[in-house]
């Protein structure tokens, strides 16, 4: 049985192919044609290309208007609002191409958040550099904390900026806050109760900024833990860096519960020495010695001044081997190593001045008396 197969021209086949062609032009993307779609990524392609241009004007116009006033904090400001304003085009070229397509209801609605959460997302972010320079701008807060507390200020202010950022963001998609944040109520209480150390330690790391017990870069001593020069005061640790370059990380529990020495802190370093002379030493030469030394530690500018700190050269005692003069002194440096070059050239003036007396510095020494009426054993004496 035959099947009679429809005669189908040349012309009409072209035809229906090119409405078919046209039909998807017009149906496009989300129900708009293809011309427009490429009418709004040519749109967004111009926001790229001129995005520079854009940055460089905007940043230029504000930086002169910057240069005529006093203050630097609009200057520093303005040097953290490269990245969002390099970001501004964009979104504007965004909005533009949205607009230009006219989506249908929903997937317009769907575009306004988009575009308004961009927005936020930009004002918060320029927002966010910003609150560095602003905390670190605030003199009272400079006068009273030191730059460690001015950096956790800065943080804090940071951290509020971008989670009221990303609230408005939520709240935007129709995500309500509130029930978050109770949720979050409840599950700090539990993690509360699970990371004590962490919270003991966060606030033993304000009250060590508060108290200014030390600074970053002081040389401290934590007794039984560590000595050397602190890095970094975190919120729960504390690097400090030994003298062997090691680093050692201190939970700031226990540098707020132990002694710590602050050496930085110190007004003047101290000499404290005992020369020891020979007691075939006359008095005079004793004397001779002693009023050399003091002479040389009073008119010396390194050395602090007796109205200042103590200051003591003296004959203090006679012990086994010699007779020990005290030297007790304040440096006016604190720097380790200007101290070491100033005692060595204390000591090589008490060397000049005891060989100038005449004596010379004692040595341990033992004298064997031995009975002339009984024989010498002279491996006893060597032994």
């Amino acid at each position: 049985m035959a099947v009679a197969v429809p005669h189908v021209g040349g012309s009409e086949t072209v035809n229906d192919f090119i409405g078919f062609i046209r039909d998807v032009w017009n149906s496009g993307v989300f129900q708009t044609d293809f011309g427009r779609v490429l009418v709004a990524l040519g749109i967004l392609l111009a926001a790229l290309v001129f995005r520079q241009l854009f940055t460089v004007a905007i940043i230029r116009t504000l930086r002169n208007r910057a240069a005529r006033t006093r203050s630097t904090l609009d200057d520093k400001i303005i040097g953290t609002l490269e990245a969002p304003i390099r970001f501004a085009p964009i979104v504007i070229g965004l909005f533009f191409a949205v607009r230009y397509l006219g989506l249908d209801a929903d997937a317009s609605a769907f575009a306004d958040k988009v575009l308004r959460s961009l927005v936020v997302f930009t004002l918060f972010w320029a927002l966010f550099n910003a609150a560095g320079p602003i905390a670190h701008s605030l003199k009272v807060v400079e006068r009273v904390f030191n730059s460690s507390m001015v950096d956790w200020i800065a943080k804090i202010m940071r951290a509020a900026v971008a989670a009221i950022g990303a609230a408005t963001v939520l709240e935007i998609w129709g995500i309500k806050v509130g029930p978050i944040l109770a949720g979050a109520g409840l599950f700090g209480v539990a993690v509360a109760l699970g990371a004590q150390d962490l919270f003991k330690n966060l606030i033993s790391g304000f009250l060590i900024l508060a108290e200014k017990r030390f600074r970053v870069g002081d040389w401290i001593l934590v007794d039984g833990v560590v000595e050397g020069t602190v890095e970094t005061i975190g919120f729960r640790s504390t690097v400090v860096r030994r003298f062997d370059k090691a680093p050692v990380y201190v939970p700031n529990a226990q540098l707020s519960d132990t002694a710590v020495t602050n050496f930085s802190a110190m007004t003047h370093r101290r000499i404290y020495w005992t020369v020891r002379l020979e007691y075939r030493t006359t008095v005079d030469q004793l004397r001779r010695v002693r009023d050399g030394i003091e002479r040389y530690i009073h008119e010396c500018p390194d050395f602090a001044s007796p109205e200042e700190v103590a200051t003591f050269v003296r004959i203090d005692k006679f012990s086994d081997h010699s007779i020990d003069l005290m030297i007790y002194c304040f440096t006016r440096t604190i720097n380790w190593g200007e101290w070491l070059e100033i005692k060595e050239r204390l000591a090589c003036r008490i060397k000049e001045l005891v060989e100038e007396a005449g004596t010379a510095f004692a040595l341990p020494s033992r004298k064997i008396y031995v009975d002339a009426d009984e024989p010498v054993d002279a491996a006893k004496i060597v032994a």
